[in-house]
């Protein structure tokens, strides 16, 4: 069975805000832009590999995450495009790019995050995943997960066809790419080229000194709206013209290209097929619309649950802040997660015992709608802010996060856990029967599963008390183990559970 497209490189968050003018600043003559929308997209490498999911592959992005806000998006937004995330550890701040736009022009860009921090190793898994791909895409942005040594090495072993997309402040392409996709200006300046013959002319001798310098098989300059120009192992360049010149929006067309072409490499196809396919599909993309047809917006950014009605250990910032401490400092993060509805000792047992299994415990929480899908419109009959608090209250309990989705695999990618903890009766079966073990093997992490205390139910507890019986102790032993962790904290996750 083929491999998947894998997608290396350094992914930031972009984020398009749209507002009105109708007045200047008093104390500064500048516009004041009233919000009114803002869409948040996966950039750089992450635009990428969703770019390449939208082809029909099956993609696994390489990138370093911080433990950040705009990381805990990105995992999101990744999860939802049905990009499978593989992150290296990063200090410092997860880089975002803003556009402020009004009646469709941009008004300012506004970039934060910082330097760029150095990636983290990546694990034996990431590097097992390199070796199986099916094809290579190098996204390169300049910010440092192309320089990792122990990545770079990887790359230059795969079987697997590699398409490099070069940045001017990246490295060089590792030895034996199959193609390497710069466009005309950064040819010149990664080869410091005055351009001073024809265009064609300074693009072939550019591609052919990359070729050359890169030991690539072959070398694209993408031109445009006029194609694209291919130089490998002939003397005479191969010029792929636009099916026809487009005008619009050229953000993301580069990454379209590479993704096209790493797609079409993948299915074994040419080079020069790879390119011809490639340059058609950005064609067809900037003469869309761009970034903004090609990816319609998700929906808002969820409000974050760590607003002081929520209590300040619940959200984002609050799971992010305990998480790079305890980092720092060397420690051991777990998390669990679960719905957690109506807070009982079996529940509690749970969480004492994951605690102890390192320096913070992060509670992973279905929100009410995930509860409400996993379990009925009945449920929960907690909140989803009171669960939260409650949970957040409890002295072995650093933070909790809130997530939407039926399961919390988006959530634990960004978060990354060293343990991730279930309760239940899963002892027979072994860790590869986890249905998480998988997913924490990407960064090194694994799974484990801590005894239930038998009896406590909240199934059986929501029903005794609809039947007016409601009892404070644990209830008859119906061999049920307690709802505790996994996907819900109820009936979803424990073997055997109602």
């Amino acid at each position: 069975m083929a491999g998947p497209v894998v997608v290396v490189g350094d992914i930031l968050l972009d984020r398009d805000v749209e507002g009105v003018v109708n007045r200047l600043c008093p104390d500064s003559p500048v516009p004041v832009l009233d919000e009114s929308t803002a869409v948040d997209r996966p950039g750089g490498a992450g635009l990428a590999a969703v770019f390449a999911a939208a082809q029909g592959a099956e993609v696994a992005l390489v990138t370093a995450l911080a433990d950040d806000a705009g990381g805990a998006r990105l995992a999101e937004l990744l999860a939802a495009a049905g990009v499978r995330l593989y992150a290296l550890p990063l200090r410092g701040a997860t880089p975002e790019k803003i556009r402020l736009h009004a009646r469709g022009r941009v008004l300012l860009r506004h970039d934060r995050g910082g330097p760029a921090g150095e990636p983290g190793a990546p694990s034996d898994t990431v590097l097992r995943l390199l070796a199986h791909a099916s094809a290579v895409l190098v996204s390169d942005y300049g910010r440092g997960v192309a320089r990792q040594p122990a990545l770079r090495f990887a790359l230059a072993a795969t079987r697997a066809p590699v398409v490099w997309d070069p940045h001017p402040r990246g490295p060089a392409a590792v030895p034996g790419v199959h193609l390497a996709t710069p466009n005309e200006s950064e040819v010149r300046e990664l080869v410091q080229d005055a351009a001073g013959e024809s265009r064609l002319a300074t693009a072939s001798r550019g591609a052919q000194e990359l070729r050359r310098r890169w030991r690539a098989g072959a070398v694209t300059v993408t031109l445009g709206g006029d194609g694209a120009l291919l130089c490998h192992a002939g003397s005479t360049p191969l010029v792929v013209p636009a099916p026809a010149r487009a005008e619009g929006d050229t953000c993301g067309a580069g990454d379209r290209f590479a993704a096209t072409a790493a797609v079409a490499l993948s299915r074994g196809a040419l080079v020069s097929e790879a390119v011809r396919a490639a340059v058609a599909e950005a064609s067809a993309y900037v003469a869309a619309g761009g970034v903004a047809a090609a990816l319609p917006p998700p929906g808002p950014a969820p409000v974050p649950a760590s607003r002081p009605a929520a209590g300040e250990r619940v959200g984002v910032v609050a799971a992010a802040t305990v998480v790079a401490s305890v980092r720092a400092a060397g420690g051991t993060v777990v998390a669990t997660g679960g719905c957690f509805d109506l807070l009982h000792a079996g529940h509690l047992a749970t969480l004492e015992a994951a605690r102890q299994l390192g320096d913070c415990l992060i509670v992973c929480l279905n929100s009410d709608a995930s509860v409400a899908g996993l379990k009925g419109p009945d449920r929960p009959v907690v909140a989803q802010g009171d669960r939260g608090r409650l949970l957040a209250a409890l002295g072995c309990v650093d933070a909790v996060l809130v997530f939407d989705e039926p399961t919390p695999e988006a959530t634990l990618t960004w978060l990354r856990p060293d343990v991730w903890v279930k309760g239940g009766d899963y002892a027979t079966g072994g860790e590869p029967g986890l249905p998480e073990a998988e997913l924490l093997r990407r960064w090194g992490g694994h799974t484990v599963v801590v005894p239930y205390l038998d009896g406590h139910s909240t199934t059986d507890l929501i029903a005794a008390a609809r039947a007016g019986g409601a009892s404070t102790g644990p209830a008859p032993p119906s061999g049920v183990p307690v709802e505790a962790t996994g996907r819900g904290a109820d009936a979803t996750t424990a073997k055997g559970a109602r």
